[in-house]
């Protein structure tokens, strides 16, 4: 009886030292994970930077449903549209053409009135490559009722752009990040788990490599095909993964020959299941703090080609972009301004995550409550 007393004393204690808001997560994670969350939560300019990020990239995810020239929901003769994820011909409300309606136009407008409709329109009313006929001065023009932040050299509506630009960019930047940690890691792990001709050269082969202009390589084949998402993607994923080799090598050098690898490797475990269960956890300690700096840092690359006109195809969103039309037109300091501070402000979220993260995952922070 003393016994279970005894233990339900301890099952209470132990359950006592869980914070309220991690209660549920006592019994799915380690004790070490629980310090780390601490120590990230401990850090409010990062918990904030990542509720910040994390509200804008999910806007921009439905970037349709904020700003777009096609209304979300139209009623008509009783029926519901939802020409926002569905293209409807003008003949559907009683018009002549058989093409797309134009929902900005005034005949569909008035077709859409006669049978008793109704249309609901998004925030902005302006997609990333709509342009408005009806400005009042040549564009760019400034920011109006109407365009929110003003118009670029082009008519387009520079906040729908930055919108789209904004989700372009942070999906780039993380499949970018994804793949190249995923490739980093495979050769870092093999280059520190086997050492020897294997990891020398490897090592040679990414001195070579490394040793390359990537900028003018990017500058040279982007000139001779047409660039796209993927394209870029590819090529920057060519040399983004050499940053994680360096970190993931260290680990694998300094863990192969431990104890516990030792150990299981007399007990007879396979090569892939020594990397995989017992090495490779001690080495993504280095490469998760690794990679909000790697996201930033693919951001702003794929800026930059935008800026000097080798990123996406023209017409894109594209913060870049945006940045070389406020270069080349002075007089109009809203497109300069509003791309410098988007790409300023998810630059800086980035930064503050990355930060919080290392801190989180270095051993000798302590949780501090605040």
């Amino acid at each position: 009886m003393s016994l279970a007393v005894e233990e339900q004393t301890k099952a209470t204690e132990t359950d006592s030292r869980v914070s309220e808001s991690g209660r549920w997560l006592s019994g799915r994670i380690t004790p070490i994970n629980e310090r780390r969350l601490a120590n990230f939560r401990s850090n409010r300019r990062g918990v904030w930077s990542l509720r910040i990020f994390l509200v804008l990239f999910v806007l921009s995810l439905f970037a349709e449903l904020i700003a777009n020239d096609r209304p979300l929901m139209v009623g008509y003769n009783g029926e519901f549209y939802f020409p926002f994820a569905v293209i409807y011909p003008e003949t559907t409300f009683n018009g002549e053409f058989e093409t797309e309606a134009d929902y900005r136009d005034e005949f569909v407008v008035e077709l859409i009135e006669e049978g008793d409709g109704w249309m609901l329109w998004p925030p902005v009313r302006f997609s990333h490559d709509t342009i408005n006929y009806e400005l009042e001065v040549p564009a760019p023009a400034p920011p109006s009722a109407d365009n929110w932040l003003g118009t670029d050299d082009q008519g387009r509506d520079v906040l729908a752009r930055l919108i789209y630009a904004f989700r372009i960019s942070v999906l780039f930047g993380l499949v970018l990040t994804a793949l190249s940690a995923a490739v980093g890691i495979a050769v870092g792990a093999l280059q520190g788990f086997y050492g020897g001709l294997t990891d020398l050269l490897g090592q040679r082969f990414i001195e070579i490599w490394a040793g390359m202009p990537i900028l003018y390589l990017l500058i040279i084949v982007a000139s001779v095909i047409t660039p796209n998402f993927w394209w870029l993607l590819g090529l920057m994923l060519l040399f983004s993964w050499m940053g994680f080799v360096g970190v993931v090598r260290a680990e694998f050098l300094r863990a192969r020959n431990l104890d516990f690898v030792t150990a299981a490797r007399a007990l007879g475990l396979p090569d892939r299941s020594l990397i995989w269960r017992h090495v490779l956890p001690n080495a993504m300690v280095a490469t998760i703090t690794f990679m909000p700096f790697t996201l930033s840092g693919s951001v702003t690359t794929l800026t930059a080609l935008d800026f000097l006109g080798f990123g996406l195809p023209p017409g894109s969103p594209s913060l870049g972009e945006l940045l070389n039309q406020g270069k080349s037109n002075l007089q109009a300091p809203w497109l300069g301004v509003s791309g410098f501070v988007v790409i300023a402000l998810m630059l800086s979220l980035m930064v503050f995550i990355g930060e919080a993260v290392r801190d989180a995952l270095d051993p000798r922070k302590v949780y501090q409550a605040v």
